[in-house]
């Protein structure tokens, strides 16, 4: 069922499931909240969407979605994926062995054609002067920024790419399915500049395909139907080569063409994407929250651009985004012209954001004659709607000032017009089928915040080299141990490869050393490194006391004075190594 989990997880956000149990505030980069699990009344319970896991430092509980449904409900695994798979709106029936199977292969056939494609739109590409001359000459693309975003040409031939795929060995079937043909069984792109769409992970899954020579019966873009692999409501356009731009900048642009973010990646602006295609949802901010909450929007200034922004307002607030606006200067009608002016204007734009709630309020002030009753009303009407869904109550009494301020109204009764509204009935968290219980430390916590602090600082790894395994409690901690002190050096943030068998551990050590020791120095991450490691080694000698002194007990029961003289001999030695350990 390994599948369907996936499936599953994919579709829900692990706040959201939690956050139905837990009240979770952001807290950078993950949530917490108040422990489930235990009576604590300081947040310990930490979310991270990024990692999709959870962890609660007070009962050191943690896991993903699934395991958390299995601790709040008191389910097994297999009642906690019908439950979560239930609603997500996944049919467990179609992920049975055989059908699990079916659909894994088709992913995987789906995945080859459309990469097969990718290739061959790219040699494509080179072999046709008029395309070489739209996508170098008049697009002004540089071959790195070709190669990168593996951009390539669909030739005007109407079976080109389903005769090249058919002797790959692909059927018609399986041509539909991965969106490359139309409902004449022939290429769905002909004559066009193709543009790759790729996952998270740099995967192609669709295309984008502008025409070269403008035609007026067909259209500019044309763009891959919703297939196994690809659904426009979720994929973020540029996000496998934006992460790491994303994640050093700590914002992410987004604006509205897949041609913006390829100017804007030329120039070196690399936290650009786009939602091409489709109006923003709320899975495009959730992928991109996991990198940074701060997201800029580049839409057009128009009422349909102004619309847009008004619907992404509601969507960010529950999302924890915080959402900003890049106007473009007079006469510029987006980032690719404005680029080609000037990049400096782009990046001035873009560093000018203003605040969502800020930049609409102004453009419906633009809109009505605020000297005017009827225009009054309507301005504060619809500015009150967008103030009332921000979850802050000092951002939302700033907002009300301001909109006072450019009606001529009283704060009061703009108030008093919003307590006149529908109140949001208040939300009701799930009670968790658990009994709360104190606080009690798991015993072997400190070598877990010894590994956290350890991954995140290469620095530290050195220290690992001269440990002895056995004084790790566990097969996964003993992993983790062998992988720094044989392969560490650097700094890591995903799982390694070799240590993917314990994926979730990994990321919930990356999660406690988010929340705990990612503000903490280099020297004070090496010496809290160091002080664990002597904990360790403590903890270990201790435990071999209390053996030590069981062992001396049957001795003197038993009679044996040699034997219990040499236990003594061991005790009395242990005993000065923890005594020296201490000080």
């Amino acid at each position: 069922m390994q599948d369907a989990k996936e499936e599953v997880r994919s579709r829900l956000n692990i706040e959201d499931v939690i956050g139905q149990y837990v009240q979770l505030k952001r807290a950078g980069r993950n949530f917490k909240g108040l422990s489930p699990f235990t009576s604590e009344k300081t947040p310990s319970f930490y979310v991270s969407p990024d990692k999709q896991i959870w962890h609660d430092f007070s009962s050191n509980k943690g896991g993903d979605v699934f395991t958390f449904i299995m601790e709040v409900e008191g389910m097994d695994f297999r009642a906690s994926l019908e439950h979560l798979a239930r609603k997500a709106g996944v049919d467990l029936s179609m992920y049975d062995t055989k059908g699990s199977q079916e659909i894994a292969l088709r992913k995987k056939r789906l995945l080859l054609a459309n990469e097969l494609a990718a290739n061959y739109y790219q040699q494509s590409l080179i072999k046709n002067p008029r395309a070489v001359q739209y996508v170098f000459g008049d697009r002004g693309l540089s071959k790195q920024i070709v190669m990168d975003f593996k951009i390539g040409y669909a030739p005007t031939i109407g079976d080109a790419l389903t005769q090249f795929l058919a002797k790959k060995g692909f059927t018609k079937t399986e041509l539909t399915q991965a969106g490359l043909v139309n409902r004449y069984d022939t290429d769905l792109f002909r004559g066009r500049m193709i543009i790759p769409l790729m996952d998270g992970t740099g995967q192609v899954i669709g295309f984008t395909g502008r025409i070269i020579i403008d035609e007026p019966s067909a259209p500019k873009y044309l763009n891959t139907p919703q297939t196994l692999i690809y659904d426009k409501g979720r994929h973020v356009f540029g996000l496998s080569l934006a992460k790491e731009a994303i994640r050093a900048n700590d914002y992410a642009v987004i604006v509205e063409g897949n041609l913006d973010v390829i100017s804007s990646h030329q120039v070196d602006i690399s936290q650009v994407v786009a939602t091409a295609g489709t109006a923003m949802t709320e899975n495009h901010l959730r992928a991109l929250v996991r990198l940074s909450n701060h997201i800029r929007l580049a839409f057009d200034g128009d009422k349909a651009g102004l619309a847009a922004t008004e619907r992404a307002i509601p969507i960010s607030q529950s999302v924890g985004v915080d959402l900003s606006i890049i106007s473009m200067p007079e006469g510029i009608k987006d980032p690719d012209e404005l680029i080609k002016k000037d990049v400096k204007l782009w990046q001035k734009a873009i560093d000018n954001a203003e605040p969502a709630v800020e930049w609409v309020i102004k453009q419906y002030a633009n809109r009505e004659d605020l000297k005017t009753a009827a225009g009054k009303r309507r301005f504060t009407t619809t500015a009150l709607d967008v103030v009332s869904v921000l979850q802050d109550s000092v951002e939302r009494e700033y907002y009300i000032a301001k909109i006072a301020k450019l009606s001529d109204s009283s704060v009061d009764a703009l108030k008093e017009k919003i307590a006149r509204s529908a109140e949001k009935p208040k939300k009701v968290y799930k009670n968790a089928d658990i009994k709360q219980t104190d606080i009690v430390q798991d015993p072997s916590f400190y070598q877990d915040n010894l590994l956290s602090v350890a991954l995140i600082d290469g620095a530290t790894h050195d220290l690992f080299r001269s440990v002895d395994l056995e004084t790790f409690t566990g097969e996964q901690r003993r992993d983790v141990v062998q992988y720094l002190s044989e392969k560490g050096g650097k700094a890591i943030k995903d799982t390694p490869e070799e240590l993917k068998k314990h994926d979730t551990y990994v990321k919930i050590l990356l999660l406690k050393a988010d929340a705990r020791y990612a503000d903490w120095n280099d020297q004070d991450r090496y010496f809290e490194t160091a002080r664990l490691l002597r904990q360790v080694a403590i903890e270990h000698k201790k435990k071999q006391k209390d053996l030590l002194t069981e062992k001396l007990r049957d001795a003197e029961t038993l009679g044996d004075e040699t034997k219990a003289n040499k236990i003594r001999a061991q005790l009395n030695k242990l005993i000065k190594e923890i005594k020296s350990g201490q000080r």
